[in-house]
C-alpha cells in the first residue's frame, strides 16, 4: 500500500472524556444550542478548544439538533430591516399566551431592545390590558431611559387611548407593523421563538415547564429572562450576551458582531 507501518498501528491516545461529559451536560441543559453555541459557552469556562473538534464529539454522541424543512412560498421581495445604532433607539414588544396546569390561559408581553436584544421585560399575568402595558413601560423608562420609537402591532391593547396618550406624552414614535406580517416585527418574533418555538420540542423555557400557578410562571420565567440576557450567547452578536454587548464599545467588541448583523440584515 506504500503506506507507512507506524501511520498504520497509530492508536489516537487523546483523551476527550472530560471534554465529553461537560459537552453533554451543556447539551441537556440547553437542549436548543447548537455546536457553535455550546463551543461558546466551552470558551467562557476557559476551555481552549478548537470548535472542529467540539463539532466530532457532537456528532459522535448524537447531539444534533433534528431538521425542521420549511414550507414552500411564493417569492417576494424582501425588504431589509432598518438596523438601530444604539441602545435604547428601538424596542419591539409583543404577547405570547400560554396556560396553567389547570387549563386557565395566560399572557406574557415581551419588551426587547432591537439594537441589543436585551429582554428588558417578560410581563406575566392572566390579563394585560393597554393600561397595564402603560405602566410596565413607565417602568421601564424610569430605569433605562425612553426608546425613540416602538414597534408593535394592530393589538387592542396598543390601539387603544392609553398607549397613544403614553405616546404623545412621553414623544415616543408608535411604529404599527401591517396587519398579518409579524416578520416586520422580528426583533420580538425572534425572541419569542427562544422563549417558546410552538412547532418543536426542543424550546427553552414554556414548553419545558408546566406550571401550576402564575407566581411559579412568573418566577421561572424571570429567571430564564436574566439567563437570556445575562449568560446566554447570541450569536448575530458575535457570541457575546445581549447585556455584555450593551456594555461593550461600539468600536471594540462589538465590531465583529456588527460586521455578521450587515450581513444577516443584507440576506
Amino acid at each position: 500500500m506504500g503506506m507507512s507501518r507506524s501511520s498504520y498501528r497509530y492508536q489516537s491516545r487523546r483523551d476527550d472524556s472530560s471534554l465529553l461529559a461537560r459537552l453533554k451536560v451543556l447539551a441537556e441543559q440547553r437542549p436548543r444550542f447548537g455546536y457553535r453555541r455550546l463551543h461558546a459557552l466551552l470558551s467562557r469556562e476557559g476551555r481552549v478548544v478548537n470548535h472542529k473538534r467540539v463539532y466530532r464529539l457532537y456528532r459522535e454522541e448524537g447531539l444534533t439538533l433534528p431538521w425542521r424543512g420549511r414550507k414552500r412560498r411564493a417569492a417576494a421581495k424582501r425588504v431589509p430591516l432598518e438596523r438601530p445604532t444604539g441602545v435604547n433607539e428601538r424596542w419591539s414588544v409583543d404577547f405570547i399566551h400560554d396556560q396553567l396546569g389547570s387549563g386557565s390561559r395566560f399572557r406574557v408581553l415581551n419588551v426587547v431592545d432591537d439594537f441589543s436584544r436585551e429582554c428588558l421585560a417578560c410581563e406575566v399575568d392572566s390579563s394585560l390590558p393597554g393600561e397595564r402595558v402603560v405602566r410596565i413601560l413607565d417602568r421601564l423608562v424610569d430605569s433605562r431611559g425612553k426608546p425613540g420609537s416602538i414597534v408593535l402591532d394592530n393589538g387592542p391593547e396598543f390601539v387603544g387611548r392609553a398607549m397613544d396618550r403614553w405616546a404623545y406624552g412621553h414623544g415616543v414614535r408608535l411604529s404599527f407593523i401591517p396587519p398579518g406580517r409579524p416578520l416586520e416585527n422580528a426583533f420580538v418574533e425572534s425572541f419569542n421563538g427562544r422563549l417558546r418555538d410552538p412547532k418543536s420540542r426542543l424550546v427553552e423555557c414554556l414548553n419545558l415547564h408546566w406550571f401550576m400557578s402564575l407566581a411559579e410562571a412568573r418566577r421561572v420565567i424571570e429567571e430564564w429572562r436574566l439567563d437570556y440576557n445575562q449568560q446566554r450567547p447570541h450569536s448575530s452578536l458575535g457570541y457575546l450576551t445581549p447585556a455584555e454587548f450593551a456594555r461593550s464599545d461600539s468600536s471594540g467588541l462589538n465590531s465583529q458582531a456588527q460586521c455578521r448583523l450587515d450581513l444577516r440584515t443584507e440576506v
